[in-house]
């Protein structure tokens, strides 16, 4: 009987599911995480241990990690070691790992080509360019036959089912609110320089072929979350954004950051709506294979309930701390190198925000492995845990010290990437250069974001009590929000 009822109840949905807002899908069906999330960190481990086992049985000299096939990074090895991948560039969608390992993209849709690199409509965007690929319903796998830079005049709002596969070209996005992942699933973003983003808002833009709504003003993130789920982003390259390179809040979940390059930034990665959101307490985030650069000064995430699991990354010399949170998230880092900053008082790789001792003892904030480098040390938490200093163990997981050759080719590969030459995109094979004639002449001051090289610790200070306020406003204003409103981290 109680089969049969849900049956009718499921029959009784689909009748509706037409006329139900893709919103209302997403935050009913879609937004539930994993149930065993310790399952999906083991299942990591197992990826990159094999992927190291093939580079070591392998009869070779190059130690460097510059083989473009069995590097030790799981990720890479699926679909570099196939030596027709720009013909098979879908296969990258079977490449996933944690969390993020079930976002299909644009797999089994059509190829949609970006010719056209202007954006100069939000709501009646022309064929040929990527703000009408990514509106459209239908799955597609989004490809760029030559270098380009779009400078956004508004958010790019993304429908579900959509790759932006940038291999074998210099694709920059850069201007006004950049990439926005609302109540939809199934993205990947894969190969793209996502730079110099700044607030832009209260004016109509489209998000799919029959609706377009007002925007109010963004926050300038590089990639916004906001209650979405299944969301991979690879091998992307990001800094000097006006808020967050990328923020995941309001119950999203099932999301992987992998492969990445990140720099010249303040407040780089921010996971959880607020301390009292219960929704993000299913958020389930996999960061992995990373590099955390130059110029960051805090938050590597910086996270807010939820399970987030930091596996096999380089972190060079933050400025304040690299990982942060509040309201009892659990924080499983194994793997990882951290390089604390010469700075003596900025040694601790953690940072209980705004949260007495009292308080947050019972967290489960575990290091298991992780390389600590120039004083660098770890304030654990929870059930047997114990301050971990450089040196003060002896037992590491295998891949810890293997973070060279994982992360060798992090950020953007191929033309305009960090010395991995994948060549341009072509249907039969990778072959010539290009170049990319107006991505150097982009600066600061043209986004009017200012320059985050140097901050001061009293504009630290400021930026702080400012988010503050705005959390408090937010929190107090909760139940005013709409499907339409964007998030506030």
């Amino acid at each position: 009987m109680m089969l049969q009822r849900s049956c009718i109840v499921l029959f009784s949905l689909s009748l509706f599911v037409p006329y139900m807002s893709l919103a209302m899908l997403n935050k009913t069906l879609l937004l539930l995480p994993h149930p065993d999330p310790e399952l999906v960190a083991l299942d990591v481990h197992r990826r990159v241990n094999a992927s190291l086992w093939r580079r070591q049985a392998m009869d070779t000299t190059d130690q460097t990690g510059s083989n473009p096939c069995f590097t030790g990074n799981p990720i890479d090895d699926c679909w570099k070691c196939d030596p027709n991948w720009p013909n098979n560039r879908q296969g990258l969608a079977d490449c996933g790992i944690g969390f993020g390992q079930y976002a299909l993209g644009g797999k089994g849709g059509r190829f949609y080509f970006v010719t056209d690199s202007s954006d100069d409509d939000a709501v009646e965007p022309k064929p040929g360019t990527l703000r009408y690929g990514v509106i459209q319903v239908e799955p597609l796998w989004i490809v760029f036959p030559s270098n380009m830079m779009i400078k956004l005049k508004q958010e790019l709002i993304f429908n579900s089912y959509k790759t932006l596969d940038g291999r074998g070209a210099n694709v920059h996005i850069v201007g006004g609110g950049c990439i926005t992942l609302q109540y939809v699933s199934n993205v990947i973003i894969h190969n793209i320089h996502i730079h110099h983003c700044y607030q832009s808002g209260n004016t109509n833009v489209r998000s799919s072929p029959t609706h377009y709504g007002f925007r109010t003003k963004s926050d300038g993130d590089g990639i916004s979350i906001f209650g979405s789920k299944d969301i991979w982003i690879d091998h992307c390259s990001l800094s000097r954004c006006k808020d967050g390179l990328i923020d995941a809040v309001m119950g999203s979940t099932g999301i992987t950051i992998s492969n990445s390059f990140f720099s010249h930034h303040n407040e780089v990665m921010l996971l959880g709506h607020s301390d009292h959101y219960e929704p993000d307490s299913g958020m389930q985030v996999t960061i992995a294979f990373n590099h955390f650069g130059e110029k960051l000064i805090q938050r590597m995430p910086r996270c807010r309930r939820g399970y987030i699991h930091v596996v096999n990354n380089d972190f060079t010399q933050w400025e304040m701390y690299a990982i942060g949170g509040s309201g009892n998230p659990t924080i499983n880092s194994q793997g990882n190198r951290f390089t604390a900053p010469s700075n003596p008082f900025a040694k601790e790789v953690t940072k209980r925000v705004e949260t007495p001792d009292g308080e947050w003892k019972g967290w489960n904030w575990r290091s298991e492995g992780d390389i600590l480098v120039n004083g660098a040390f770890f304030v654990a938490s929870g059930e047997g845990a114990e301050m971990r200093y450089e040196k003060a163990y002896s037992v590491e997981p295998k891949s810890a010290s293997f973070i060279d050759q994982i992360t060798f080719h992090s950020g953007v590969l191929g033309v305009g990437g960090r010395n991995n030459n994948l060549g341009m995109w072509t249907t039969t094979g990778s072959e010539g250069n290009g170049g990319l004639d107006s991505y150097n002449d982009y600066t600061d001051e043209m986004s009017g974001t200012g320059s985050t090289n140097r901050l001061s610790f009293s504009v630290i200070v400021l930026s702080f009590m400012l988010n503050l306020l705005s959390y408090l406003v937010i929190f107090t204003s909760s139940t005013q929000m709409f499907s339409f409103q964007p998030k506030c981290s």
